[in-house]
């Protein structure tokens, strides 16, 4: 059983998260309205020969959005350029991106709400009338030279979107708001997977997987690897023990909530007495940065109804309760 697992992963292992993308909005699972309205706007486009409409994605990180921007390449059979935000901190870096853009070609700028003011400026023009103003010299003798850009898609993603100013946001022709995914969906996504990876995974083990995902099909495939690793290990097949005994292995409950989750969750429920509690003092409690649980676990929790948040500080819910085992006070 090992032997045969391991023939079949081998190949596989080779361009693993490129192997598991969608290549068409056909196969992208979920986002229905999103994929819906994406497929009218590059279809208008092509019809009209033309260049399509600038697009925003917004929504949590692990929903799709640097998959439907090469989709959207793919799409329209031009070239597709990836940066980031965090890269462009200069007006001449973007310039530079810019002006290596050919005909038609698909510029995506992941975490766009993170660029630098001056490159946002410079934006503005370049996504309106296709040029850019490059400033030449210093000072009083400073001249501003135009720049011709060929005709370009900006693709922007952002998990932040009201971090975005006013007039970038109005720029974009469509804004697409993922949102999280159904079980039902996560399950697709977890049977497609399992199917390029040649694991065969039973219809319960991959309706487990996909109700630990949060939602989110990027863990759903990571979480789907995990339990592959499980069995190929230790030569087991794809049941739900076997999916059920790897994922206990790696600390995620029935719910989805990792160590660090419970930990806040009971830290909240048996530490302050359910709460209320400050976001420092919960921080300090369980060892870990701010930023940390405000970013990554409180959302999750929140989400699920197991902590809510008030002006007071963070309180368990009775869901919050129960799931640590024990009872509210009265």
């Amino acid at each position: 059983m090992t032997g045969e697992l391991n023939a079949q992963a081998a190949p596989s292992e080779q361009g693993y998260e490129g192997a598991l993308r969608p290549a068409t909005l056909e196969e992208f699972v979920g986002q229905t309205k999103v994929r819906s309205q994406l497929s009218l706007l590059l279809n208008a486009a092509t019809l009209q020969q033309r260049t399509p409409d600038h697009i925003l994605l917004a929504g949590p990180p692990g929903l799709g959005k640097t998959t439907l921007s090469m989709i959207v390449a793919a799409e329209l059979d031009k070239p597709l350029h990836q940066t980031s935000g965090p890269a462009i901190q200069h007006a001449g870096d973007l310039a530079a991106v810019l002006s290596a853009l050919t005909p038609g070609e698909v510029l995506f700028i992941d975490e766009i709400h993170r660029m630098a003011r001056s490159a946002e400026e410079m934006l503005y023009l370049a996504m309106e009338d296709f040029k850019v103003d490059i400033m030449v010299g210093k000072g009083a003798g400073a001249t501003s030279v135009p720049l011709e850009l060929s005709p370009f898609t900006l693709v922007g993603a952002t998990t932040r979107s009201g971090l975005l100013p006013n007039p970038l946001r109005d720029r974009f022709g469509f804004t697409a708001h993922l949102e999280f995914y159904a079980e039902d969906e996560l399950a697709s996504v977890v049977r497609r997977a399992a199917g390029l990876l040649g694991f065969a995974l039973s219809e319960q083990g991959i309706d487990e997987i996909a109700g630990r995902s949060r939602g989110t099909p990027r863990i759903a495939n990571r979480l789907l690897r995990r339990v592959r690793d499980y069995s190929l290990v230790h030569g087991t097949p794809g049941d739900t023990s076997s999916v059920r005994a790897a994922l206990a292995l790696y600390d995620v409950d029935e719910h989805g909530l990792d160590r660090l989750d419970r930990e806040v969750l009971r830290a909240i429920v048996e530490r302050f007495g359910g709460g209320p509690v400050g976001l420092s003092t919960l921080a300090v409690s369980v060892g870990e940065e701010a930023e940390t649980i405000e970013a990554v676990v409180e959302p999750f929790l929140v989400r699920t109804g197991l902590v809510t948040r008030t002006p007071r500080g963070r309180i368990a819910t009775r869901l919050g309760w129960d799931h640590v085992g024990l009872t509210p006070p009265a």
